[in-house]
């Protein structure tokens, strides 16, 4: 196939571009760092709410098995994640690797569902830090007027969610100072809240019974497929530690390092902390919003409660974070390759940060985030994910076939197997999630091609490289 019709970019432009002048980012991040990344984005949402929801309305005790489920797809899809990532360290994530595999048209699709996937996650995150915020500052007496506290389409309705907003600009502020700035915040977040898991741990474990945990599967297969293809969403933020490949020191050693490593931490606590709770509380009585401070109530623990939900406001926080780091990053390669207006390029001068998309980027989360009820569709959130992990994985089988001699400093083993069952895997609980998910990602993707084919398509700099010279003026005949 010709490449005016695959329209794909050369790895080697696809690497060069980072050396280009005022389009460099800053190379701060080792492998600790990266793991941090991605466990910092992983762990928050997936311990301290989703277990508790997932098991009282669709899986029971088996929501242990929804995410080792969801883990597995997962891990197929971390691990041509990491082969792409050590083999184009470059801002950007699936959407860049898409480009330089798939060509230009299916790299869009991924970008304009990423923005879609990271918007939606951190604009319902924020919310949810608001609700924990002002729920803890309530158990120690102080009362936060709902007029401030809640969206006006909130059940019990405010003006806007203040929290909210101050929390997204105080990240967003960290972001534009600098990666390193935001690693070490990031890292310090992520160490309290492993050890307020590790606390929790080792209070609830001895009270569990195994009696809580029959039956079993009370909602069927069906039921554990379904919370799988939700928790999944907790499963993003191994997508985040490669967003930030172009500032990794040794990318094509510390990417896989980050995204396994994040991917594997995560994945053992989740799964022990949901047959915790399982066992302690019945799971008909989980289906709240704050299900570990549930389990330490129902052990007459308040003190404990309070620690937990401490813990989890810190967890909610670096999952903010990462989410604010990883989808400026995705703008910033989208326009780099002109597919965006160029100005969405531009690396601040003193601390080599991608400033204007990650202000923007800011403003956008925080204005949803005011005026959005708690119940943002996390299901939106999941079918994205899922659909970019599809293209990641298609990537790897492409690249193995069309440019075998291209190094590879990480290989996903078991090839072909592994990327065919990521694509099987991710397709198959995509097709669990309910069809208002399917029904929002087709409208914002039928705005997303518009868009490419009236304005990215003729001004992304592939157009450029593959028009034809303009032939030269005819000289002008004189009188």
């Amino acid at each position: 196939m010709s490449r005016s019709l695959l329209r794909t970019k050369p790895l080697v432009e696809v690497i060069a571009e980072t050396d280009e002048e005022g389009r460099r980012l800053r190379k701060r991040l080792g492998p600790w760092d990266l793991t941090a990344l991605g466990i910092g984005c992983i762990i928050g949402v997936g311990i301290f709410v989703l277990p508790g929801v997932q098991a009282a309305k669709n899986a029971g005790p088996g929501i242990v098995l929804a995410f080792a489920i969801a883990a597995s797809a997962c891990a197929c899809a971390a691990l041509c994640y990491a082969e792409l990532a050590a083999m184009i360290p470059v801002a950007g994530s699936a959407y860049t690797y898409g480009y330089a595999t798939l060509g230009e048209l299916p790299a869009w699709i991924i970008g304009w569902d990423l923005i879609l996937e990271y918007m939606v996650a951190a604009v319902m995150v924020a919310t949810g830090w608001s609700a924990y915020l002002v729920n803890f500052l309530r158990i120690i007496g102080i009362a936060v007027p709902q007029s401030i506290a809640a969206s006006p389409w909130d059940r019990e309705p405010g003006m806007l969610n203040i929290p909210a907003v101050l929390i997204v600009a105080v990240l967003t502020t960290i972001l534009v100072r600098g990666i390193g700035e935001s690693s070490r915040v990031n890292v310090a977040i992520v160490v309290f809240k492993l050890a307020v898991i590790a606390f929790f741990i080792a209070l609830s474990a001895g009270h569990v019974k195994p009696a809580n945990w029959h039956p079993f599967l009370p909602f069927g297969v069906s039921g554990v497929l379904r919370a799988a293809a939700i928790v999944f969403l907790a499963y993003v933020g191994f997508d985040a530690v490669s967003t930030a490949a172009e500032e990794a020191i040794n990318p094509q050693r510390d990417l896989p390092i980050g995204i396994l490593g994040s991917l594997a931490v995560s994945t053992v606590l989740y799964m022990i902390v949901a047959a915790i709770m399982t066992g302690i509380v019945p799971y008909a009585e989980l289906g709240v919003a704050d299900p570990v401070a549930k389990v330490l109530n129902y052990l007459n623990m308040p003190w404990a409660s309070v620690v937990v939900s401490i813990g989890a406001m810190a967890g909610i926080t670096s999952v903010l974070l990462v989410l604010l780091l990883g989808q400026p990053r995705i703008l910033f390669a989208m326009s780099r390759d002109g597919l965006l207006p160029p100005h969405l390029a531009k690396v601040h001068p003193r601390f080599g940060t991608p400033y204007v998309t990650t202000i923007g980027t800011g403003l956008i989360v925080a204005t949803g985030a005011a005026l959005t009820p708690i119940d943002v569709s996390s299901a939106l959130c999941s079918i994205g994910t899922l659909f970019a992990f599809v293209v990641v994985c298609a990537g790897v089988i492409v690249l193995r076939y069309l440019r075998p001699e291209l190094p590879r400093p990480f290989k996903t083993p078991l090839f072909p197997v592994l990327p065919a069952a990521g694509i099987v895997a991710c397709a198959v609980l995509m097709a669990n999630l309910p069809w208002t998910a399917w029904e929002r990602f087709l409208i914002w993707l039928a705005i997303g091609l518009v868009l490419y084919f009236v304005y990215s398509r003729g001004h992304s700099r592939l157009s450029a490289e593959l028009s034809p010279p303009s032939p030269p003026a005819s000289p002008t005949r004189s009188s």
